[in-house]
């Protein structure tokens, strides 16, 4: 990479980035029990259940592979050093080296925690524990991937939209046609529109695409002003044109890079495509991290 290229990304990107979806490396056996326990009975594709070691691994290619590794959290901040991501978020709900990670390096982690609406109100409690004593900073959900699945503006999880409006925290909510084998319509971009209607204080960012309805989620989003996109689970050549356009002129405040790292994504991929991404030169410190800094209440970068 040379600033030559893109001197407007390379000025931004010099100046530190705000990963809102990174993961923990992990073997092939620890990413399949990871990405599979909560909806295995879901998956009725016998290529997916059989070879897969993550439920949407047909989408990519060069999976990063870390089956000898010393240290997890070591391998990672390095990696982020490499890549000047200054903050990576991970989900720390049941994942024990997340929440290591967080505890050895509150400088660098922002904690995450992925809620279950089919628990009632034990999944909101557990969301107020997590806030409580491990300092969470947002919560997630994949609509999709529940069992049974939830749709976005399912009655289950509004008093989980409540009380992130309570608590002030922001919600990830993975929205669009679904990586994994599963029925999609429970995370059709539609029903945000229902959510931000009813919370207007909720912060609500998409994540994973909203394909095939970006351009319903830009509609969405100039509507509404705490609805945000994030760019997670998409190489940076693929962002939909929806939304690198809607960046460009009205929406630069509410396009927020988030990667998929080791998930699917190398961060040497992520970083080597981001140059060619179309954005304008306005566009860029707002998208690598001043946007989510702002989400978080972080004030501005330094």
């Amino acid at each position: 990479m040379t600033d030559s290229v893109n001197p407007a990304y390379f000025a931004a990107w010099e100046g530190g980035v705000v990963d809102l979806m990174m993961g923990i490396p992990a073997t092939a056996a620890e990413r399949k029990t990871q990405h599979y326990d909560k909806f295995a009975s879901q998956i009725l594709d016998k290529e997916a259940r059989e070879q897969f070691t993550f439920p949407a691994q047909y989408m990519f290619k060069d999976i990063p592979n870390y089956d000898e590794i010393d240290d997890p959290i070591d391998l990672l901040v390095t990696e982020m050093d490499r890549f000047k991501i200054s903050h990576g978020m991970v989900n720390v709900a049941t994942n024990e080296k997340a929440r290591r990670a967080v505890a050895e390096h509150p400088d660098r982690f922002i904690a995450s925690w992925d809620v279950d609406p089919n628990e009632g109100m034990d999944a909101v409690r557990n969301l107020e524990a997590g806030v409580r004593n491990l300092g969470v900073r947002s919560a997630q959900v994949f609509p999709a991937g529940l069992t049974p699945q939830v749709p976005i503006n399912d009655k289950k999880m509004y008093p989980l939209y409540a009380k992130c409006v309570e608590l002030d925290i922001p919600i990830f909510v993975n929205a669009g046609v679904p990586g994994p084998r599963v029925p999609m319509m429970c995370q059709h971009v539609e029903h945000i529109d229902e959510v931000c209607w009813f919370f207007p204080d909720l912060k609500f960012v998409m994540r994973h695409g909203a394909e095939p309805w970006t351009a319903l989620a830009v509609k969405l989003m100039l509507k509404w002003p705490n609805l945000y996109y994030s760019t997670s689970a998409f190489a940076p050549k693929h962002y939909p044109a929806d939304i690198v356009n809607y960046a460009n002129t009205r929406g630069a405040d509410k396009i927020i890079y988030s990667g998929y790292y080791p998930m699917g994504l190398s961060l040497e991929r992520i970083f080597s495509e981001m140059p060619g991404v179309g954005f304008r030169d306005h566009v860029w410190p707002k998208f690598l991290r001043d946007n989510a800094l702002s989400l978080f209440g972080m004030g501005p970068s330094k």
